[in-house]
């Protein structure tokens, strides 16, 4: 047999049948190995538990929005948030088309960074050297997560449509779900088709990131308009939007199902391995090599910067370390556009007229804290895979420890001060909420540094028989490492936000908790598998 001119490229005939005979073979091997390894009785328990599992987190979810949903109608939208009286207000309609759009925008974030068009490891291995067209060897998986992302993109919007349409009948929250649902998969096709070519000059990158920024904000108006909530009186644009949103899923998909076989090796082997690490760490329930697999490559102008602020001459091992710690920070730290976005997020939440409660709203600030703090993890989550290393400086370890929290706790103190400083302009608390702040972003950052360090749960101990299934027992010590500082952290500052006054008894809480959970990270031991339970 004659072999192609390029492999991946779309050619008609007997290459194209060779490729979907050997697809067949290893699929048809691979389930007759799997079954051989699981029996009925097992794969009955699996679907019973897992069924159960997802009645019992479907009750609740149903049952929490409907309890949400009636305590946003029954509230005052002047009176019901943190901030009353505000010189600003944001339209709830506003505020739902920026939620709607930072959803599309990680769904694109998130999808190019994992590839949609992926091959596993194995897969790479003995398909891809293989002088045939690569179409059937990478869109039975391309397929199954256009199903997946489709059905859970729509499913996962009904609660935010009934949150944020309260007068919409269950007709038209059906049809803003599957128009954000046919708009999330636009936005998988167009990830699958930034996949085919290179990044580009820093020009045609600008040029295309603004084009793309264009048309997510296009698509976010598309399921609020689905739903006949906006503009009101006009319920024929409706099924306009939803036709509107369907069509261009069928074309961006088409294109990117009929040119899947000629993304490139280096490609699809890096998709299948983030995807693959991600999927692993998601089932073994570890948030930190999840963020790792997540985690994005150094910045050039970044690291240019690091490495002028790592050659100038230092004293002592501790400044040399500090000093180290900087640079890597710099270099391997994501740019602040996701800290800016939560940042952004939350003063929108609360400056809405959308009349959310208060309670939501601070558990909204709790949430973007945690993820802000997460994400200033990265140099401790990379040092933590080899405490050696650490081990051989002529340093203490909280010396070592203190040298790593440098970075985050300035960072999220920042943050913090910015978020607390611009609520007191708008007339939430007093002059003592920047500080009060300012120190919750330190003990932030030591929440940071215990959760990156935290140890894997010990999987040798027998599980714990919830009416979820059975849970690992150390796992949920494992996962809460780092959140509890963190949130414990935040406490003072949100009830000064409740009360609406910093009072000074605040203040010294929020500096009594932050300075415990600073010390605990410096006087803790090294974190072992198993320290949880």
């Amino acid at each position: 047999m004659q072999a192609s001119k390029a492999p991946g490229l779309v050619t008609p005939g007997p290459e194209r049948r060779l490729a979907r005979e050997a697809v067949a073979f290893t699929r048809a091997q691979s389930r007759t190995y799997n079954r051989s390894l699981t029996s009925l009785g097992d794969a009955f328990a699996d679907i019973y538990t897992s069924v159960l599992a997802f009645g019992c987190a479907a009750a609740m979810a149903v049952s929490f929005v409907f309890a949400l949903r009636d305590g946003i109608e029954g509230n005052d939208p002047g009176r019901s948030g943190l901030v009353t009286g505000s010189p600003l207000q944001l339209p709830a309609a506003v505020l739902w088309f920026l939620m709607t759009y930072a959803a599309l925008a990680g769904i694109l974030t998130v999808a190019r960074r994992l590839g949609p068009v992926a091959v596993t490891g194995a897969q790479g291995a003995w398909w891809l050297p293989l002088p045939v067209d690569r179409g059937p060897m990478v869109l039975p998986t391309f397929r199954r997560r256009i199903m997946w992302v489709g059905l859970g993109s729509a499913v996962g919007y009904l609660p935010f449509s009934l949150l944020t349409g309260l007068d919409l009948s269950v007709g038209a929250h059906a049809a803003a779900a599957a128009t954000f649902g046919a708009a999330a998969l636009t936005v998988l096709g167009a990830a699958a088709i930034l996949q085919l070519g290179p990044q580009g000059a820093r020009t045609g990158r600008r040029a295309g990131a603004a084009v793309i920024a264009l048309v997510l904000a296009l698509l976010a108006l598309l399921p609020r308009v689905a739903g006949t909530g906006w503009p009101p009186g006009m319920p024929g644009l409706g099924a306009v939007a939803l036709a509107v949103a369907v069509a261009a899923a069928v074309v961006v998909l088409t294109v990117a199902l009929r040119r899947a076989g000629t993304v490139g090796s280096t490609e699809l082997i890096r998709g299948g391995a983030v995807s693959g690490h991600a999927g692993a760490s998601v089932f073994f329930l570890d948030a930190n090599e999840l963020l790792r697999s997540l985690a994005g490559e150094p910045r050039p102008a970044a690291a240019g910067r690091a490495a002028e602020l790592y050659r100038r001459p230092t004293r002592g091992p501790l400044a040399g370390l500090v000093r180290a710690d900087i640079a890597a920070f710099l270099r391997l730290q994501p740019g602040f556009t996701a800290p800016g976005l939560w940042l952004a997020a939350c003063l929108a939440l609360m400056i809405s007229d959308a009349g959310l409660p208060a309670p939501m709203q601070l558990a909204f600030v709790a949430v973007a804290g945690c993820a802000v703090a997460s994400g200033m993890g990265t140099v401790a989550r990379r040092t933590a895979l080899l405490p050696e290393l650490d081990a051989l400086l002529p340093l203490s370890p909280a010396q070592v420890r203190a040298s790593r929290m440098l970075m985050p706790a300035a960072a999220l103190a920042l943050w913090m001060t910015v978020l607390t400083g611009t609520l007191v302009l708008l007339g939430a608390g007093g002059p003592l909420l920047v500080l009060m702040g300012a120190l919750a972003g330190l003990g932030m950052g030591a929440g940071t540094v215990r959760g990156a360090t935290r140890p894997a749960a010990d999987w040798t101990l027998p599980p714990v028989d919830t009416p979820m299934g059975p849970v690992p027992r150390t796992q949920l010590a494992s996962l809460l490492r780092g959140l509890d500082a963190t949130i414990l952290c935040l406490l003072p500052t949100g009830l000064a936000l409740y009360l609406g006054q910093a009072f000074p008894a605040l203040l010294a809480a929020q500096a009594v908790v932050s300075g415990a959970a600073v010390l605990l990270v410096l006087l803790s031991g090294p974190a072992r598998p198993g320290a949880g339970r």
